[in-house]
């Protein structure tokens, strides 16, 4: 049998959870003894959360008339413990989605909703309201409209801003939790229309999602993503405008470095895509914060055939500008990685291979790079890539990375030995 909703009585006014250990405080509230304790001992507070009333003594009496009350009602309603150990944190119903929702029951969501985006940046517990609001907007089409049309972006910008200000004063943990819940919110919306993407886009709520994205946990930085994801894919423009590009980019580096899943990571590709490409000046910063370095480490260990040719198109991109082709000249393990993908990974991470071997060897050419295609089997491919069928561009630009270079490559014992009349059969 399905659990009933709890009665409020029973929910802890600072969790808003099925209460365990009900104690009450020198005011007459009664709260679960786990939340009010770290209230207490464990923020420095000596006020009632419900009240804000000074708390007359700190000392916390069992509600041994409750207890008994709740688990009466736990044994009434289910046997299965485990699904009364997790009321829903809503301290109004979602959307019932196996009843179909009245006119009436409508609008009294609806008010609900107005009422906790009302109270929202004045209560102390930020996480719990957020939690709240999330579980009625997800999934709910309607509840989302009804968010983003009463201004519920711009709040939960607001409250993200506030609490990562607070966070990085020094304030406790659940200031950056309630960051976290708020970037959470967002995320559950589609922001599928221009005015939704314009209010994120805003400084208050782009800020929050890059700290985010820095050293958020495994999930807040998946919803930062999720969120910048959209912004990127809406076609704004260049929607990093009001920030700092390099924070941005190295926001996308780190994550793509730490490689946290799979799909953080295809996502960080996508949105840095994105930046080089939007940004008038996004190629030459991400050089400068070491996104070449990074992104010849990931192709030298690619196993996905998409990863593979995402990175081999940004280091195209990287290497159109002198301070790219000068990185990736510089690595050691550049030319090798592109090499690698040649003939193995894709007919399009070929390409792209060759186009990235042409930036570095014609277009602004050093004896080191020339010398790595031949240590690493860069210009054995090349003469491969002449007896097989590819685009004409690439073969275009094979030979013409022959003609200009044979005069270096030919002391290397895999090059032929009369260049000339190689490539003339080849006219």
């Amino acid at each position: 049998m399905e659990m009933d909703e709890p009665p409020h009585l029973f929910l802890c006014p600072i969790s808003m959870e099925l209460m365990d250990d009900p104690v009450t405080v020198s005011t007459g509230v009664t709260y679960d003894r786990r939340s009010i304790e770290q209230w207490i001992f464990g923020y420095g507070r000596a006020t009632c959360p419900a009240t804000m009333q000074p708390l007359a003594n700190l000392d916390l009496t069992p509600n041994h008339t409750l207890k008994r009350v709740i688990d009466s009602w736990l044994d009434r309603g289910s046997p299965s413990t485990s699904s009364s150990s997790s009321p829903s944190t809503s301290s109004f119903p979602s959307p019932a989605h196996d009843l179909l929702p009245t006119p009436l029951s409508r609008m009294l969501e609806a008010e609900r909703l107005r009422s906790a985006l009302a109270n929202l940046e004045e209560t102390p517990f930020k996480v719990t309201a957020l939690k709240t609001i999330r579980a009625h907007i997800a999934g709910d089409v309607a509840g989302q409209c009804e968010f983003v049309s009463s201004g519920g972006i711009q709040v939960v910008s607001r409250v993200m801003a506030e609490a990562l200000a607070e966070s990085s004063t020094g304030g406790d943990f659940s200031a950056f939790a309630a960051c976290e819940e708020a970037a959470a919110v967002l995320a559950a919306l589609p922001l599928a229309d221009a005015a939704s993407v314009g209010s994120v886009l805003a400084p208050e709520c782009m800020r929050p999602l890059v700290a985010l994205i820095q050293r958020g946990g495994a999930e807040a930085r998946l919803h930062a993503m999720d969120i910048v994801t959209k912004v990127s894919n809406s076609g704004a423009g260049d929607w990093t405008a009001g920030l700092e590009v390099d924070d941005v980019l190295k926001s996308l580096l780190e994550l793509l470095s730490d490689e946290v899943t799979a799909r953080l990571s295809s996502r960080a590709l996508d949105v840095l895509l994105d930046v080089v490409e939007r940004s008038r000046k996004g190629p030459a910063k991400a050089v400068e914060v070491g996104a070449v370095y990074v992104l010849v480490e990931l192709l030298a260990d690619a196993d996905d055939r998409h990863d593979a040719e995402r990175i081999l198109l940004l280091l195209k991109r990287l290497c159109k500008c002198p301070e790219g082709r000068l990185a990736f000249a510089e690595n050691d393990l550049a030319v090798a990685a592109v090499a690698k993908t040649m003939l193995r990974v894709s007919e399009m991470a070929t390409q792209l291979a060759v186009k990235v071997l042409w930036l570095v060897s014609v277009v602004a050419p050093s004896e080191k790079v020339l010398e790595d295609m031949v240590v690493t089997g860069a210009v054995a491919k090349l003469l491969g890539l002449l007896h097989v069928e590819t685009p004409p561009a690439t073969k275009h630009k094979t030979v013409r990375m022959m003609r200009i270079n044979g005069g270096f490559w030919r002391h290397y014992s895999c090059f032929p030995t009369d260049l000339r009349d190689y490539l003339r059969l080849l006219d």
